[in-house]
């Protein structure tokens, strides 16, 4: 446990020559909450959070945003890299058996201390700050949705599912932002047809199914109808892996996206970059 050490801030060089990486922390009901990101090149960036999965840590996020890295100088985004406590985050399964969420850990304080904190020191575009989270980390991109959506422009979520009803501990706010789900169909961690998540040996409780999370942001953006299918390129035929493409899209609402990765497990598919396609679904939400 962290806890009431003096705050810090170094500098590390970042396998990007273009930036540096900086870490930091921010103090939160006694506990220093620590974070790790690349300064961006100008006022009013995009903020952008990689949310690591259970077990993680930011830092260990990085090598799977590479290509975002990459680009993200030229399209003027600050990226952050936040460590969930004890590599966990209290997001809204009521029945996990992690410390984050036995403890209570106040996350919905620690991003928005973290948001003021780039707000202040770097003047990032207020309007412009979105979530992208894997596994235990889209879970808690869907917290910040379901709690904090006025803070947040849009969010994806990777392999992950709501909690299912009898699961759900969080409050509901109920207004309806982009979101972006990419989830494979034998996935066994987070069930593609719902059910029990368990993880490094911990259980995290039952989930819904992706349709069923899919249809729960749909609904709330108020779409009805049947989303538009498309059937992405396969760029890699040797991964056993299809992606088709779900759509809700409409002027005046928001887009809700669902990516259904055929034969797809609790991993990320070869045919796109999961990244740089949650930044594509960001750069369209104007």
């Amino acid at each position: 446990m962290q806890r009431l050490f003096p705050l810090f801030l170094f500098c590390l060089i970042a396998v990007s020559a273009h930036s540096q990486l900086v870490s930091d922390s921010v103090l939160i009901e006694g506990y220093y909450r620590t974070f790790h990101f690349l300064k961006p090149a100008r006022p009013k960036a995009s903020l952008v959070f990689v949310l690591h999965g259970s077990g993680g840590n930011g830092l260990g996020t990085r090598n799977g945003a590479a290509k975002l890295e990459a680009i993200a100088p030229a399209e003027n985004i600050l990226l952050v890299y936040p460590d969930g406590y004890k590599k966990y985050w209290n997001e809204c399964r009521k029945t996990a058996q992690s410390a984050a969420n036995r403890e209570n850990i106040n996350d919905n304080a620690f991003f928005d201390a973290m948001i003021g904190y780039f707000r202040k020191n770097y003047r990032i575009d207020p309007q412009r700050v979105f979530a992208v989270g894997t596994s235990g980390g889209g879970h808690m991109a869907y917290k910040l949705a379901l709690t904090m959506p006025e803070q947040f422009r849009a969010i994806t979520a990777l392999i992950a599912n709501l909690p299912d009803t009898n699961n759900l501990d969080c409050p509901e706010k109920r207004v309806a932002i982009p979101v972006l789900i990419v989830n494979g169909t034998a996935d066994q961690v987070n069930p593609y047809e719902g059910g029990e998540v368990k993880t490094n040996g911990i259980s995290l409780g039952l989930v819904r199914s992706t349709d069923r999370t899919f249809r729960y942001w749909s609904e709330l953006a108020g779409y009805q109808r049947e989303p538009t299918k498309e059937l992405l390129p396969d760029t890699d035929p040797t991964d056993g892996k299809t992606i088709e493409r779900y759509t809700y899209k409409a002027s005046g609402k928001p887009e809700v996206t669902l990516l259904k990765v055929l034969g797809g497990k609790h991993d990320y598919p070869n045919d796109i970059d999961v990244y740089l396609e949650a930044w594509a679904f960001f750069k369209r939400q104007r």
